[in-house]
């Protein structure tokens, strides 16, 4: 037997906005930005709000509550988002871009059962059928669909042992990705350890800056009109930041100019919008959002200088550098002044020996993270059809 949403929960409560913070007195805020694709709350970012409402008992979050995204999304990922919460209650409030799902009989219903069911809904697409665009926001018809949504109802002890397989699969998820947490770690301490830190350069490294090693140049800016979404002769796939964060299906371009094509020996670095992030190891036509880094290879080994760009201080100078506006902006001029050390080719090769090593490690857990991934939609399709 199937059941409509609107009898398990009831309608959404409804999130709530308030005040911004300039006391450090408010009330923490989920919001959107804190949720994840996997259905895990991101807690690193969380404002907080002042809230002028008296009675905030029912809108405080529990544990076992269901926050559901209702405006958001994007053409490729549709609104809708699920995360449970179990963190500690009547501490969170959640705004008004998303509503919380509450059981209202807990002896029929089990949370976690109820979260997956939502979750593997969405991502099959099931809630993109409920939305529609307002002002550039993806909203989802969220009284419509919990009024038609119907989940197949089982005992309690069959739900609690479908919840308590996922969440086995979700937990070897999360170990994998703290393994690779850590062996990120591990090379970032064995840069220290071998070159030093370079806000203080204590082994006395000769001090270079950025224009002393490198040129940079941006890439092919191009209207969509004019973008391939199937590859012919003479092609090369499109490097955005949105095809490499996965948001976005591949796309190519058609005889390009040799100055704006990469290759995997290339590095790559956000230069505009999320500055900073360094990708190399692809193929194609580089979008002008990045600068591709030409660097001196009888001075500097590849490897070195992705970890140099990636360490905390040098981001953080980055960051600095590419200003404060609303859309940060790196110019050529303040990345060719940022300082570098210059180790022995020696020395940084012996360290590139050490990141193989570490990357066929990554390798291991990125196969066995896929398997499990597949392992955990099998399972999802099994059990929720």
């Amino acid at each position: 037997m199937r059941v409509k949403l609107i009898d398990i929960t009831g309608k959404p409560i409804t999130g709530e906005w308030g005040k911004d913070d300039e006391q450090g007195i408010g009330i923490p805020v989920l919001r959107t930005t804190n949720f994840t694709n996997n259905g895990i709350i991101n807690y690193n970012d969380i404002v907080t709000r002042i809230i002028n409402k008296k009675d905030l008992s029912t809108k405080y979050l529990q544990n076992g509550d269901i926050i559901i995204e209702k405006s958001g999304g994007s053409e490729k990922q549709p609104v809708g988002r699920v995360v449970y919460f179990d963190a500690e209650e009547n501490t969170y409030l959640f705004n008004n871009f998303t509503g919380v799902l509450r059981i209202i009989n807990k002896k029929e219903w089990h949370s976690k059962y109820l979260f997956y069911a939502l979750f593997w809904n969405y991502i099959k697409g099931g809630t993109r059928k409920y939305q529609n665009k307002t002002t550039g926001l993806h909203n989802l018809q969220i009284e419509r669909f919990i009024n038609q949504f119907e989940i197949c109802n089982k005992v309690m002890e069959e739900q609690q042992k479908i919840a308590a397989v996922l969440d086995k699969v979700n937990d070897l998820i999360t170990l994998r990705k703290k393994q690779l947490e850590k062996l990120e770690e591990l090379v970032k301490a064995c840069f220290i350890e071998m070159f030093g830190d370079p806000q203080i350069n204590e082994k006395n490294w000769k001090i270079n800056t950025f224009k002393d090693i490198c040129s940079v140049r941006q890439g092919l800016q191009i209207p969509i009109s004019k973008r391939l979404t199937n590859i012919e002769d003479d092609c090369y796939e499109y490097i955005t930041v949105a095809y490499l964060n996965g948001s976005k299906e591949k796309e190519y371009i058609k005889s390009p100019k040799s100055s704006v094509i990469c290759t995997p020996d290339d590095i790559l670095m956000t230069r505009t919008g999320n500055t900073g992030h360094v990708v190399t190891d692809v193929a194609g036509v580089f979008h002008n959002n990045f600068f591709l880094i030409d660097f001196d290879r009888q001075r500097y080994n590849k490897k070195f200088l992705v970890c140099y760009l990636n360490l905390d201080y040098i981001q953080a100078d980055i960051i600095r550098r590419a200003g404060t506006s609303t859309i940060p902006d790196l110019n050529h001029g303040e990345f060719y002044k940022i300082l570098i050390y210059q180790p022995s080719l020696d020395l940084q090769e012996k360290f590139a020996n050490f990141i193989t090593k570490i990357d066929k490690q990554k390798l291991t857990i990125h196969q066995s993270l896929d398997k499990l991934e597949v392992l955990k939609k099998t399972l999802m399709q099994q059990y929720f059809g």
